[in-house]
């Protein structure tokens, strides 16, 4: 980890075009060219700098994009692939194999969840679900057998953060590495400055901001992007979750707002959070002083970037939620819609979406009850007018009296 960078450090690594450009070039090309046969043998045995073999190992457009991700995030190095998923899946099969063991949040995305209940035991990989801030419940599972301790920084739906340097002491107590899913707060969080392994993102949301492609990230050591990328052993290489250059390039473009974008979804997802809480309606928010983990986030957090863009309000039935929902999108408060981060605010009831594959069962065990609505704030200048019209939905579905006052005032 380069200690030296800071979060704004992405705007310290110019890489100019090939005429001089203010942006990088885009590669547009699935194979490269060799002068003689022995540089084609060099590149098949190890990485060569500035030589590139196959799109599907390496590209520019993806080199560069991911050298502007480790500068973000402090880490050696980095890789970038199709989904955040492939993130997710790569990092733990290239880790994990038969007889190993991993330990992991309960209160995760429902893909990974899915992942590690039901793919991950095909390869005689045990996985343990715990609550990730009960740390003597996390110690109790841990054995020496355990590779990884799976977290999110701050958890999908519930919000809940995740102690990240005590969760690293305790697994590298027992030889493990921490890998910490930061998709809810780029920037917010560092999680390689706070003891984690290895940062992974879906840059699908925050990170590229425009709701236009689907795209991950694996931010870690050196070795630990090598031993992905290898031609023969690397998960990245073998399973091949390329993402498109094109795409690449336009993310890593993106990512020059990404500071002022994460500090908009802050002030407008704490101001509805404090608006919707204060008509007696739970509200999940860790800008919120009565969170359980308000303290905890400060302590953690880079200064400047606030609390976060998502929200989670809870108006107790699924019929109100749904109803609810729908209402919003015809008021243009947003857009019923899964994933997160776009300019716009959005909205799903996670129970039944993004957390659907997680067994009912389960989903109560984690305290996600059927009325709950995760909202993504967006970045709309206006959010005074936006939760009034927010506030009028909540009033017709009967979700608060018609004579609450008026919050933002």
């Amino acid at each position: 980890m380069n200690t030296n960078d800071s979060p704004s450090s992405l705007f310290h690594h110019p890489v100019s075009g090939e005429f001089d450009g203010v942006n990088p070039s885009i590669s547009d090309s699935s194979t490269y060219s060799f002068p003689n046969a022995e540089a084609m043998e060099d590149v098949f045995q190890h990485e060569v700098e500035g030589r590139y073999l196959y799109s599907r190992l390496w590209s520019p457009s993806n080199r560069n994009l991911a050298r502007t991700l480790s500068a973000m995030e402090g880490t050696e190095a980095a890789l970038v692939t199709a989904s955040g998923m492939a993130a997710i899946t790569c990092t733990l099969l290239q880790l994990c194999g038969e007889g190993d063991e991993i330990v992991a949040s309960r209160t995760i995305y429902g893909g990974t969840y899915a992942f590690l209940d039901n793919m991950a035991p095909r390869f005689g990989i045990q996985v343990r679900f715990v609550d990730i801030n009960n740390l003597d419940e996390v110690d109790r599972a841990m054995t020496y057998a355990t590779r990884v301790v799976y977290t999110e920084s701050l958890s999908n739906p519930l919000l809940n953060v995740a102690d990240i340097p005590a969760l690293s002491r305790l697994a590298h107590g027992y030889g493990a590495k921490l890998l910490v899913d930061n998709t809810f707060s780029p920037l917010i969080f560092s999680p390689a400055r706070l003891g984690a392994d290895v940062v992974i993102y879906s840059l699908t949301k925050y990170i590229n901001g425009a709701s236009d492609c689907v795209a991950g990230a694996v931010c870690a050591s050196k070795s630990m992007i090598a031993s992905m990328t290898d031609c023969t052993r690397g998960t990245s290489m073998l399973l091949g979750p390329v993402l498109d250059s094109l795409r690449s390039a336009s993310i890593r473009k993106n990512m020059y707002t990404l500071p002022l974008r994460m500090k908009q979804h802050s002030v407008n997802a704490n101001f509805l959070a404090r608006c919707i809480s204060e008509t007696g309606i739970h509200v999940h928010y860790p800008g919120l002083v009565y969170h359980p983990q308000h303290d905890l986030f400060a302590s953690l957090a880079n200064p400047g970037f606030g609390f976060g863009g998502m929200l989670v309000l809870d108006v107790e039935t699924s019929a109100r939620a749904n109803a609810l929902m729908e209402e919003m999108q015809r008021a243009e408060v947003g857009l019923l819609a899964v994933s997160l981060g776009y300019v716009r605010t959005l909205f799903s009831a996670p129970g039944h979406s993004t957390s659907s594959e997680i067994p009912e069962e389960d989903q109560q065990e984690m305290g996600l009850s059927e009325g709950m609505v995760r909202i993504s704030a967006g970045i709309e200048p206006d959010i005074e007018d936006l939760w009034q019209r927010m506030r009028g939905c909540l009033a017709r579905v009967g979700a608060i009296s018609t004579l609450t006052p008026d919050s933002s005032k």
